[in-house]
């Protein structure tokens, strides 16, 4: 499956739910909610917040739930404003494989 079939898919869930009729503004609010969730897990992982010390520990099996929150959520956002994904990701891609040269990155990557 091609992420133009996926935005299809989501587009079709969204409008038979009436899902479309959100404005963006609270799509996107959502969006933001869920980036948090993901951010929860980021922020216990690296060690900026700790188990048992004034936070309580996201469940890490619902990691996988998370993304698939955002991801859904950003494609309603696109499909509101009927963006092709597929073919903006392709195009954005040929435009940074020229911004960023893969030599350079390389060389500057391995410094670090």
């Amino acid at each position: 499956m091609d992420l133009a079939e996926i935005q299809t898919i989501k587009a079709d869930f969204e409008e038979s739910r009436g899902w479309n009729k959100f404005p963006a503004s609270l799509v996107f609010a959502h969006l933001v909610e869920e980036l948090g969730e993901i951010s929860r897990h980021i922020t216990f992982e690296e060690g900026y917040k700790a188990s048992n010390l004034g936070h309580k520990e996201p469940n890490r099996d619902e990691l996988k739930r998370e993304f698939a929150q955002v991801f859904s959520l950003f494609i309603q956002l696109a499909n509101h404003y009927e963006i092709n994904l597929e073919e903006s990701v392709l195009e954005e891609l040929e435009i940074m494989k020229h911004r960023f040269p893969e030599d350079e990155w390389t060389e500057y990557m391995n410094g670090r």
